[in-house]
């Protein structure tokens, strides 16, 4: 049985799940008993479980990451919400020094079973301190796995799959998904880390891309079929741990990879696929690896800026254009639209 819902309330849905199964699963974190409940993921669950289960913290990133460490590390399973991806960076001691490496260190025998969900991405003039994608970060230091989930299916399964796992888990949530509208399992199920989607099949061209990014893809590839090009559409969903085997099935299937990520290119998630790429399907590749992601400034505040800022559907289709030598036509590239208004 499926259910139609948006993302945010699909969320919501595994961690009422998860709250009713096990006592022991609470949620904390900046504005988690707000009215607004980060973008519907939480309604009505400080109202069901009390306020020692869902609640409110201090402006206090490494203290209360300190929090939710170490009620990990005692056996509860804290889910830490951090309305902004970009504070992390003020508890990197507590996340990368004590939680990455704390089952290591212990031999497996101590685990630490901590969600922290992390809201990332463009839209309302977020600025240079409120609109990174900070993936790259994360997948860099052992011991921590990573998920962005696209669908409210995704978001779904992956939030119940990450609060069961035994090691700490990233999951990275675009603020421009929170309202598109999927079918998710009902009662709720969780679903696989490591596996990614072939969110759209295709012959003359492969397009990794993670996240928001997917959206556009798909849109770029419904243009480019009317082109006559066929784009195949690959989401990895699951970063840490990556599913290389799909990714370079595609590849090796198609002769061409772009990958489109939600950050910078440099030494990015775009960067670590172009490597799989070249050490796994070199013999395959008709064309070098072309990547797409945020340009290597700061993000403006400015609307415009930020539009140019930022890989889209019309970017992309030029790129699958210019890797097969092709001339882009003067025609539009329908616009994506979405339902945010900020202001997180």
């Amino acid at each position: 049985m499926t259910k139609r819902m948006k993302y945010g309330e699909a969320i919501r849905t595994a961690l009422f799940h998860a709250m009713e199964h096990d006592p022991k699963v609470f949620v904390f974190g900046l504005g988690v008993d707000d009215h607004r409940a980060i973008f519907g993921s939480l309604t009505g669950l400080a109202e069901k479980f009390g306020p020692e289960r869902v609640f409110d913290t201090p402006i206090s990133e490494a203290a209360m990451t300190g929090v939710a460490v170490g009620a990990a590390v005692n056996g509860l399973k804290p889910v830490h919400v951090h309305i902004r991806s970009d504070f992390l960076y003020l508890a990197m001691d507590q996340l990368f020094n004590i939680a990455a490496k704390w089952r290591y260190m212990f031999g497996g025998r101590m685990n630490v079973p901590l969600v922290v969900r992390a809201v990332i991405g463009r839209s309302w003039g977020q600025g240079a301190q409120h609109s990174q994608s900070l993936q790259s970060f994360f997948m860099h230091v052992p011991g921590w796995k990573v998920v962005m989930p696209t669908t409210p299916a995704d978001a779904q399964g992956l939030t119940l799959a990450a609060i069961n796992d035994p090691n700490p888990v990233f999951i990275l949530e675009h603020r421009l998904l929170y309202d598109i509208v999927g079918d998710v399992p009902d009662p709720p199920v969780a679903a696989p880390l490591g596996k990614a989607y072939i969110r759209r099949a295709g012959k003359d061209l492969t397009i990794v891309a993670n996240s928001y990014m997917v959206v556009e893809s798909l849109k770029a590839a419904e243009f480019l079929e009317t082109q006559g090009i066929s784009a195949e559409v690959v989401d990895p969903v699951s970063l840490v741990p990556l599913d290389r085997e799909t990714i370079v099935a595609s590849v090796r299937k198609t002769g061409r990879l772009i990958v489109v990520d939600t950050s910078w290119t440099a030494c990015g998630v775009s960067a670590e696929i172009a490597a799989i790429a070249a050490e796994r399907a070199f013999d395959c590749l008709k064309q070098p690896v072309r990547r797409l992601g945020m340009q290597p400034t700061p993000c403006p505040v400015s609307k415009p800026l930020e539009n140019a800022f930022y890989p889209s559907a019309r970017t992309i289709a030029m790129e699958a254009f210019s890797m097969l030598g092709r001339a882009f036509p003067d025609v539009n590239v329908p616009v994506l639209t979405s339902t945010f208004k900020g202001p997180f």
